[in-house]
């Protein structure tokens, strides 16, 4: 991946915003303003889904929106998080009903020319122990249960011509880096190469450096973030770029700071992202829950341009 192409989460501008961002126009008419090369879909709420554009017509006519605003589509968020209880949940042993909006998602995500699609752990990080809902069956058994569905999960995305991105973070289970490794590997030891993880580089902190949510014994990696990604190197299918203070949100999960505001340190970060193996030159912002998001999605643009400049000139 020598170059890098720039976008943003459009999440950021529903959660936690004064005036959520409803119209999804209007988002890719201020991204093209500010010049981002592309947009990261959060198919859930008022924005696009399976929901509101459940036609081919109409999802046509949504690619060619934005295309006509000079972006493309750098991936898809999919609202799987229901698959909560017994019955519907991801960790059943036959988790029809997760399995089937998958497999929505994807036709929908195609039809939109998306490459790439992300999925996560929905739960707690003490669900397996905290006997939540019921489901009271370990650590072990949990994981054992995520990568059979998401086997199932990258073969039906395969067909698609989609790589699935797990978003590991310290508000979901299995949040260590040992974790974090076994259930990439397990999955992708099914015959899933389109499997692999969305390395978040505040999450990847909170997760090596802090040990932030980590059930029993903390788990951290003496080289930080950077030994993390040494680790997932080849088993990373998507990048999401923004900085971290050390702390958690009220969410439960990482702070989502802006760039040049928390502690890492992207000089070291984007040459080793760019050796990772990722299968695409996307860099995508994420400000998920900053308040005032608007306010500073330019001077994120602006920070990574001056990182393209020197690490990813095309």
């Amino acid at each position: 991946m020598a170059k890098a192409r720039i976008s943003i989460g459009t999440w950021a501008y529903l959660f936690n915003q004064e005036v959520p961002t409803t119209d999804f126009h209007q988002i890719l008419h201020k991204l093209q303003d500010l010049g981002y090369d592309g947009v990261e879909l959060g198919s859930f709420g008022p924005h696009p889904s399976p929901a509101t554009h459940p036609t081919k017509a109409s999802r046509a006519k949504l690619r060619k929106e934005i295309a006509d605003h000079g972006l493309a589509l750098s991936g898809i968020a999919v609202d799987l998080w229901a698959f909560k209880t017994p019955g519907t949940s991801i960790m059943d042993e036959i988790p029809a009903a997760y399995l089937t909006a998958f497999l929505g998602w994807c036709a929908f995500a195609s039809e939109l020319d998306a490459k790439t699609i992300r999925v996560d752990t929905v739960v707690a990080p003490n669900f397996f122990d905290a006997d939540a809902e019921g489901q009271k069956i370990g650590a072990e058994k949990g994981m054992e249960r995520f990568i059979n569905v998401w086997d199932k999960s990258s073969k039906i995305a395969a067909d698609y011509g989609l790589n699935v991105c797990w978003e590991f973070e310290p508000g979901f289970a299995f949040n260590k880096p040992s974790e974090i490794v076994k259930l990439v590997d397990g999955v992708r030891a099914k015959g899933n190469p389109n499997f692999g993880v969305l390395y978040d580089t505040c999450h990847a902190h909170m997760c090596a450096v802090v040990g932030a949510n980590q059930t029993g014994a903390k788990e951290t990696l003496p080289g930080g973030e950077l030994e993390l990604l040494e680790k997932l190197k080849g088993k990373v299918t998507h990048i999401h770029l923004i900085d971290s203070d050390g702390s958690l949100n009220e969410h439960n999960t990482s702070t989502h700071n802006p760039f040049g505001t928390g502690k890492l340190d992207f000089d070291k970060l984007v040459p080793a992202m760019q050796a990772s193996g990722v299968p695409h030159d996307w860099w995508t912002v994420d400000l998920c829950f900053w308040p005032h998001a608007w306010e500073v999605t330019a001077q994120s643009k602006k920070y990574l341009d001056k990182l393209r400049e020197k690490y990813a000139a095309a």
